[in-house]
């Protein structure tokens, strides 16, 4: 992975890092969640003019990829509903870059060294570890761990479906932008048959809407170029240094507890990131 390749998936996760906190920091995470999903759509729209055309055979893969979002966005907030987010959040995203490792090297035949490899379990490791930290009352929530391992999975499926899709799309943006805007639609339609009410308050989400829904689609288009760039499985476990970044924000800016474990979590991932850019490939 070339440093400009490195740099622009880091910047992705802040940008991701960013959003989640928007979310986090609302009275209602679902209206948060749905602000930035039409948020995205919105953004899409407007760089649909300076976005190539995604070439025929990419329509599958976009198809796919809305689909796979719509169940990535509905157990996410099903898993955020009964469980807490630092918790739910770690497991999703450090579940999805072993995944696609695995889906990667077994399936796809992607060659990755020993030293990629190494570093995009250790990746997992770190993030997953922090949502072993046990929660305030000292329990932990088995079922919510279940929602959130079935999210990791629909991250890694609309992961490869996004990469592979964008390179047949011969454009990232393009392929992007139409993946957003069908999301969005379908997605709204989803609300407007379940929680017609949601739709209605979104009014008061503007700043999500606007600040979150372009900081979700600038960091997801990002990732999507780098999927045409390097290998999926490198991409996607550096993106999920989100949850470093994450941390950070919500120890700063949201004033949470930081904890010995968090710290020893945080460093693995952080110690992970830094052998991807030392390795060679």
């Amino acid at each position: 992975m070339s440093a400009a390749i490195f740099f622009t998936v880091l910047g992705a996760a802040l940008l991701h890092a960013i959003w989640n906190a928007l979310v986090k920091g609302g009275r209602d995470k679902t209206q948060g969640m749905s602000a930035v999903v039409l948020g995205q759509g919105f953004f899409a729209l407007l760089a649909i003019p300076a976005a190539q055309i995604p070439a025929a055979e990419s329509w599958g893969y976009i198809l796919a990829s809305i689909l796979l979002h719509q169940g990535y966005q509905l157990f996410l907030l099903q898993a955020y509903r009964i469980g807490d987010l630092t918790q739910v959040y770690p497991i999703a995203r450090g579940t999805a870059p072993l995944i696609v490792a695995v889906v990667s090297v077994g399936c796809l035949g992607v060659a990755l060294g020993p030293v990629e490899i190494a570093a995009v379990v250790i990746i997992g490791a770190g993030i997953m570890s922090l949502g072993l930290v046990r929660q305030r009352d000292g329990l932990r929530n088995g079922r919510a761990a279940l929602f959130a391992v079935v999210t990791g999975c629909f991250i890694a499926a609309y992961s490869l479906v996004d990469g592979l899709g964008a390179r047949v799309a011969g454009t990232a943006l393009g392929f992007y932008s139409v993946v957003a805007i069908g999301n969005a639609v379908v997605f709204a339609l989803f609300l407007a048959w379940l929680r017609p009410g949601q739709l209605r308050g979104l009014g008061r989400a503007r700043r999500v809407f606007l600040v979150g829904g372009g900081a979700s689609f600038v960091a997801y288009a990002m990732v999507v170029y780098a999927f045409t760039q390097a290998p999926l499985a490198l991409v996607t476990a550096l993106r999920e240094t989100s949850v470093v970044f994450a941390l950070v924000i919500g120890v700063v800016v949201l004033r949470e507890r930081l904890d010995l474990a968090k710290v020893a979590a945080t460093t693995i991932t952080i110690a992970g990131a830094a052998l991807l850019r030392l390795a060679k490939g």
